[in-house]
């Protein structure tokens, strides 16, 4: 059984540009006492579906849990370097992994689909070929995130 439940992530801030902070308020609940370690969340934009080199870690922070009850913190990360995207990919949808570790082992993993625009019509029929990352904006499709969880021992 889980020790940790992940009640709710909210997507804040969005649609926004693409140059602005990740930012998502978590909200969960610690169920068990013998909690000894601290809870890692990890924030990954994947850059493209083709290889995870170009994955990057956005930010990953430390909860260290006072026992049982809720919390509630926002989780705040720089955007992805746009120039570390192919340029193949840089436009179009891609993903954001929210993920949360106990001892270095991962229990869930929230993933959301991003999409990656002109803030334009104009550039969005007609893409300049190279690209003009101070007009780029992303829409994280927030109602639609893929739950998974995985089982792990938590002593």
């Amino acid at each position: 059984m889980a020790c940790v439940n992940v009640a709710n992530v909210t997507v804040l801030d969005n649609p926004a540009r693409f140059d602005n902070p990740f930012q998502f308020e978590i909200t969960f609940e610690v169920l068990e006492d013998f909690l000894t370690d601290d809870l890692e969340w990890k924030l990954v934009y994947v850059g493209s579906a083709e290889s995870d080199e170009f994955d990057q870690e956005i930010d990953s922070v430390l909860v260290a849990p006072q026992g049982r009850g809720p919390y509630k913190f926002v989780f705040q990360g720089d955007p992805p370097d746009p120039r570390r995207i192919p340029p193949n990919d840089l436009l179009g949808v891609t993903v954001i992994l929210l993920s949360c570790y106990y001892k270095e082992k991962e229990f869930i993993r929230v993933g959301y689909y991003v999409n990656t625009e002109y803030d334009s019509s104009e550039l969005n029929e007609a893409p300049p070929e190279l690209p003009l990352y101070d007009r780029l904006t992303r829409n994280i499709l927030a109602d639609k995130p893929r739950v998974t969880r995985y089982q792990i021992d938590w002593q």
